[in-house]
C-alpha cells in the first residue's frame, strides 16, 4: 500500500509542472502577454531577474535545473562579478585529487546550477516518493509554454464542494484531474524584489516563467535578431534578382 502511494505521489509530482501533451488535452490554458512574444520580441530582463530570485529562494529547494550553467545569466543582465559571486555560493562535486577522492570546491560561473539533493533517491525520499522535475527545459518541452508554467503556479485553490482528495494531493484547476502532488509554493511577499516591485503570487509566477522561458532557449534574443536580418537581407536580394531579370529579358520580345 505504501508503495502504491509513493508511485501515485511520484506521478503526480512529476507531472505537475510538466503536464504531458495527452494530459492537457481538455484543460484550458489562459495566454498572457509576453514580451518576448512575436518576430520582434524580447526577453524582459528585469522580470528574468526576479524570476530566477524566485527560482533561487523558491523553487530551487527541490528542482534542480542541472542543464543550465550559472554564466548563461549574463544573458539577463548579470555582471561577471556578481557570476562569480553567485556562483561561490554553492558547492560543487570536483575531482578526482591525487589521492582519487571527489571532493567539494566552491561553485564557478562555468558549473552548471547543482541539484539541491544528491541523487534521484534523496529527492524522492525527500517528498514522499515523488521526484520533482528539472526545470531546464520546461518551457519549452511542455504544452502551453510559459503559459501553463504560469497557470498551473497561479492554479492552487480550494476544491470545489464534493471533490475528494488523494492523501498528499492538492486541488489546481489547470493540472489536468486537477489533483498534483507539488504543494503551492508561492504566497504573496515570499520573496523580497530588490526593484521595489509588489510580489504578488501573479508577479511572481510571471516573473520565474520569463526566467525559465530564457534559461530554456538563452539565445532567444539572438535568434529572432538573426531571423530579421536574414528576411530583410532575401527581401534585397529578391529585388536584386528581380531587376536583373527585368534587364537581362528586357531585349527580347
Amino acid at each position: 500500500m505504501r508503495a502504491l502511494k509513493s508511485a501515485i505521489l511520484s506521478a503526480a509530482f512529476a507531472l505537475g509542472l510538466a503536464g504531458a501533451a495527452q494530459a492537457a488535452e481538455g484543460v484550458h490554458i489562459p495566454s498572457q502577454d509576453w514580451s518576448h512574444d512575436g518576430v520582434f520580441g524580447t526577453i524582459d530582463k528585469p522580470s528574468a531577474q526576479r524570476g530566477f530570485q524566485v527560482y533561487k529562494e523558491v523553487c530551487a529547494a527541490c528542482h534542480s535545473m542541472h542543464l543550465v550553467p550559472i554564466r548563461t545569466l549574463a544573458g539577463i543582465g548579470f555582471t561577471e562579478d556578481e557570476l562569480k559571486a553567485l556562483a561561490a555560493g554553492y558547492e560543487v562535486q570536483a575531482g578526482p585529487n591525487d589521492e582519487g577522492e571527489m571532493f567539494m570546491r566552491p561553485g564557478i560561473p562555468a558549473d552548471r546550477f547543482p541539484s539541491p539533493f544528491p541523487n534521484d533517491n534523496a529527492a524522492r525520499a525527500s517528498n514522499g516518493g515523488a521526484l520533482p522535475p528539472d526545470l531546464s527545459l520546461m518551457a519549452k518541452a511542455r504544452v502551453g509554454g510559459e503559459n501553463y508554467i504560469y497557470a498551473f503556479l497561479t492554479g492552487f485553490e480550494d476544491p470545489p464542494e464534493g471533490v475528494n482528495l488523494m492523501p498528499g494531493m492538492n486541488y489546481n484547476k489547470y493540472f489536468p484531474g486537477h489533483q498534483v502532488g507539488m504543494p503551492n509554493v508561492l504566497v504573496p511577499d515570499g520573496v523580497t524584489y530588490s526593484d521595489g516591485t509588489a510580489a504578488t503570487v501573479e508577479q511572481q509566477a510571471h516573473d520565474v516563467s520569463v526566467f525559465l522561458t530564457f534559461a530554456a532557449e538563452p539565445h532567444l534574443d539572438a535568434r529572432k535578431q538573426m531571423g530579421v536580418k536574414v528576411i530583410l537581407f532575401l527581401i534585397v536580394l529578391a529585388g536584386l534578382m528581380y531587376a536583373v531579370k527585368r534587364r537581362l529579358w528586357s531585349t527580347i520580345h
